[in-house]
């Protein structure tokens, strides 16, 4: 699999904050977005990427395994387990060191951490797994290779609050594999779901890992959620307002013709029973919509109707 550098692709550095990272993940996923760049298959695999990018630099622990291990930072876990299996019967990385080197480090020198540079420099690990879980990763016991199930993967996705009204199927790409999966109608913001056995590839015939979904849902419409219900402000003229009559909101679900009633002030709330969101997973379940009048006052009056005003304020 081709390395990607994280950090280039948010455009920050490697001291960055986690509010510089932050920063730049939202504005990057807001320019490349698939909704405003429908035919563009290039910004679609750089938003994969970002999304990617921001999953493991905003993750403390993530990022200080990608710092440390480079494009291998998935198998940290593993790595740790192989050393401390080794170390626990006798064949450990001092000074039995199957790759060379002295004091525990695994390539050459004199002890302390291999860090990763970023440039490519993280040539070592790669072989170094390779020799660890495809030749060398025999048990010392039974003669067999050390099972290790796979790394769990983290990623992100936004979706428009339009998109979330209705189950449908999308397909994303993580590391480099499409994945199409089906998104219920009415998940919510920030909400995750988990896919068995798509996370990273087992090790000596271990299980896959898991793959843990992020959502993040973008309000693209004029209506306000709050869980399942909806709300909208609409205005109405001041006749209206006084005398009665009828109006129109449009719902999610199409338009709805209401009767407004005489007197009716500012800041009154109607409230439309089953016409608000999805409720998650609960076919045919919905939340309310809740409908706040606002009262538009008339400009520019004309002489008559200052007096028509000024007789009804007489009275």
């Amino acid at each position: 699999m081709d390395f990607i550098d994280y950090y280039k692709v948010l455009g920050v550095d490697k001291n960055a904050s986690a509010d510089d990272i932050k920063k730049a993940y939202r504005k990057l996923a807001r320019k490349h977005h698939p909704d405003l760049n429908p035919n563009d298959d290039k910004a679609h695999k750089l938003f994969q990427q970002i999304n990617e990018a921001n999953e493991v630099l905003s993750d403390p622990e993530k990022r200080k395994k990608y710092d440390q291990y480079g494009k291998d930072w998935q198998h940290a876990d593993q790595f740790e387990q192989a050393r401390r299996a080794q170390g626990s019967s006798g064949q450990g990385f001092g000074g039995g060191n199957p790759f060379g080197g002295a004091g525990g480090n695994p390539f050459g020198g004199a002890g302390g951490e291999w860090s990763y540079s970023g440039e490519g420099g993280d040539e070592g690990f790669s072989d170094f797994f390779s020799n660890l879980f495809g030749q060398s990763g025999k048990s010392s016991r039974g003669g067999r290779k050390t099972q290790f199930r796979g790394q769990d993967i983290e990623a992100s996705m936004e979706l428009p609050l339009s998109a979330a009204y209705r189950t449908h199927q999308q397909t994303f790409s993580v590391n480099g594999k499409n994945i199409r999966i089906t998104i219920p109608a009415g998940i919510e913001d920030e909400q995750k779901i988990k896919l068995g056995g798509h996370g990273g590839p087992g090790v000596n015939g271990g299980p896959n890992g898991d793959l843990y979904i992020t959502f993040h849902v973008v309000n693209d419409t004029p209506y306000q959620r709050i869980g399942n219900d909806l709300h909208r402000k609409i205005e109405i003229d001041l006749y209206t307002a006084l005398l009665g009559g009828d109006t129109t909101v449009e719902t999610m679900d199409g338009k709805v013709k209401l009767k407004v009633a005489p007197g009716t002030q500012p800041g009154t709330k109607v409230r439309l029973k089953g016409k608000g969101f999805p409720v998650y997973k609960q076919e045919g379940q919905f939340g309310d919509f809740f409908v706040e009048y606002q009262v538009k006052l008339p400009t520019q009056l004309s002489p008559e109707q200052i007096e028509l005003v000024k007789k009804l304020a007489s009275l």
